[in-house]
């Protein structure tokens, strides 16, 4: 068992054990929950002892959450451990509405084998995320995913006309809080979660914010994010459907390609970061970023792969533009 104390060694060699399980779930927000199968709660730092973490504040491991898992499934070399997780919905634990929101998409896990009458002999057995989450009856089944997960995503560049860079990431390197190209502003019309109504942007053009993000700093919502579909000037009500867009209207509507999966009140704080279509023009003339393009726009069509040689016409091997 790689990682194993000795003294953990010694507890299980003895024969007689008092092991149980303890798993802690870390949220993207930084929230964290624990749990355990044992009898009654136990306390300890929910990292700190391995030789690889420094947080040593102690974390509560709640006993009577209904929370099991299934056998987990280790190997050596590079293939990925798995396993699942099981219990159930509980307003005091895990709520249905934070997975409905996506909440504990990617959470952090770490599942121990605990000595509960010495809190302190435990070894970490499995450590990954969240990978599907399913709901049914009042209860969630998640699958748990390995670190080595992380080495099933393809690598390399692809080679297209458009930029493969996301605005803001390292590749992309524009620095979206330049002034003009970001907003925080309060919400005003909200319909279904995907369309935002606002009486006026100042200072942003109608289509800024198209293929742009709406992210949600407080209330209910807050940290959830969306792709913006379309930034127009609106009359009329909000949601599909509504009338032909007005170039006088002072009405702006934003619309998301799909829901937030969480309720935005108005008055909730928003913050809204200007859209790039991936195109070379718009990088160069609405980024001023055209040195960091990471498409490839001059790579010929298909059109002109396919082409062959006719006998009239110039055949000198020249562009066929």
């Amino acid at each position: 068992m790689v990682g194993v104390s000795e003294a953990f060694q010694s507890h299980v060699a003895s024969g007689l054990t008092t092991l149980c399980r303890c798993w802690s779930v870390t949220r993207s927000d930084g929230v964290r929950f624990g749990f355990t199968d044992h009898d009654r709660d136990l306390v300890f730092a929910g990292s700190g002892t391995e030789p690889d973490e420094g947080d040593t504040a102690d974390m509560l491991f709640r006993a009577g959450t209904g929370l099991t898992a299934r056998s987990l499934q280790q190997a050596t070399g590079l293939a990925v451990d798995n396993t699942e997780a099981l219990g159930a919905l509980s307003d005091a634990a895990i709520r249905e509405d934070e997975i409905e929101a996506g909440r504990f998409d990617g959470a952090e896990v770490r599942c121990w084998l605990v000595n509960w009458a010495d809190v302190s002999v435990r070894w970490l057995q499995f450590r990954g995320s969240f990978g599907q989450i399913r709901r049914a009856g009042g209860a969630f089944e998640a699958e748990l995913r390995g670190l080595t997960e992380a080495l099933n995503q393809p690598m390399g560049r692809i080679y297209q006309k458009p930029c493969t860079a996301v605005l803001g990431d390292s590749a992309c390197r524009f620095d979206v809080t330049t002034p003009g190209y970001a907003l925080e502003l309060a919400a005003e019309d909200i319909h279904e979660g995907q369309y935002f109504g606002f009486e006026d942007l100042p200072g942003f053009e109608p289509n800024w914010f198209t293929s742009g993000r709406i992210t949600v700093l407080s209330g209910a919502a807050k940290g959830l994010w969306g792709w913006v579909k379309q930034d127009r000037q609106q009359v009329g009500k909000l949601g599909p459907g509504t009338e032909t867009p007005t170039p006088g209207a002072k009405s702006r509507q934003l619309t998301l390609w799909e829901p937030l999966r969480a309720i935005v009140q108005r008055g909730d704080l928003l913050h809204l970061t200007a859209g790039c279509d991936k195109r070379l023009k718009t990088c160069r003339l609405k980024f001023n970023n055209g040195v960091n393009y990471q498409g490839f726009p001059d790579i010929p069509g298909e059109d002109w792969v396919m082409s062959v040689p006719r006998q009239t016409g110039h055949n000198t091997g020249g562009s066929r533009r």
